[in-house]
């Protein structure tokens, strides 16, 4: 069986004789499947394949066979020579193809807020942590949002179903404020005010205990991971941590962050391990 770094240094030399890297090709295939609107999942499907070695194959991480690539370009509509020309262009692409392709809105994952678990994710994390000072609302947001996308990562599916968005000081999950109100309100919690290390410091302080019993134990073990990791660490060391994170990284500002880009993390943030098959262990 031949393999792509084969194919493209032996066969299809360009004609500038610049060779296609592995990279270039994962990234055309990731580019031609979004212009498409197939999500990972549907290549993947498509390929019957998994989606981590989908994901692995746009990063350029694995070897394609020159098979697998003649099925990737039959589902894309591009023939091999096309894919790895050297004056390729995705535009022009999408023009020949079909032009109302350029108007077409990608598939993204969409979380659904789970309410009463969010609130319970929370509560679980103060009484963890409620004899840490570090932990104050800034830490708390780095906290939920790393269960949050490395359950996704891990199971393919929603923790809390929370949205972030990528601000300044990091990740922060939308509509916090409204959902810590009604918990206040309920007598759930208490937010105070301290003092910590010269800087004034936003904390929240448990009422009620967490009802565990809405928590499966593999959400349970998420939780508990991020929490034994990162709830030592200050306010400043964990922001910076989050913006080297792929999904901050790769969305703009202000915009929700789409959960799919965990699939894109390297070490150390990526939390799901995968064989030489690329296959989720």
């Amino acid at each position: 069986m031949f393999y792509i770094e084969t194919f493209c240094i032996f066969v299809l030399k360009t004609k500038t004789m610049k060779t296609i890297t592995q990279k270039e090709i994962g990234f055309r295939i990731s580019e031609l499947r979004k212009s498409k609107g197939y999500s990972q999942d549907d290549l993947a499907k498509m390929l019957n394949m998994s989606r981590p070695s989908v994901t692995q194959i746009e990063l350029g991480n694995r070897n394609l066979s020159v098979l697998e690539l003649k099925k990737i370009s039959d589902i894309l509509s591009i023939s091999i020579d096309k894919l790895l020309s050297s004056d390729y262009r995705l535009t022009e692409y999408i023009i020949e193809e079909d032009k109302a392709l350029e108007q077409q809105t990608l598939r993204v994952s969409i979380p659904e807020l789970k309410v009463n678990k969010f609130k319970n994710i929370l509560l679980y994390i103060l009484e963890r942590c409620a004899g840490k000072p570090n932990v104050g609302e800034t830490l708390l947001y780095k906290l939920l949002y790393f269960m949050d996308f490395n359950y996704y990562e891990l199971f393919e599916e929603h923790l809390s179903g929370a949205e972030y968005r990528k601000l300044p000081y990091g990740p922060v999950p939308q509509k916090l404020d409204s959902i810590i109100n009604q918990m206040i309100n309920q007598k759930q919690l208490k937010r105070f005010k301290t003092d910590y290390h010269g800087y004034l410091q936003t904390r929240y302080l448990p009422l009620s205990k967490p009802n565990l019993l809405n928590l499966s134990a593999t959400e349970k073990d998420v939780i508990d991971k991020v929490i034994d990791q990162y709830s030592d660490w200050s306010a400043s060391a964990i922001s910076d941590y989050s913006h080297r994170d792929m999904p901050w990284l790769a969305s703009k500002d202000g915009e929700v962050i789409d959960y799919e880009l965990v699939f894109y993390r390297e070490a150390p943030f990526s939390v799901r391990n995968y064989d030489e098959n690329d296959e989720a262990l």
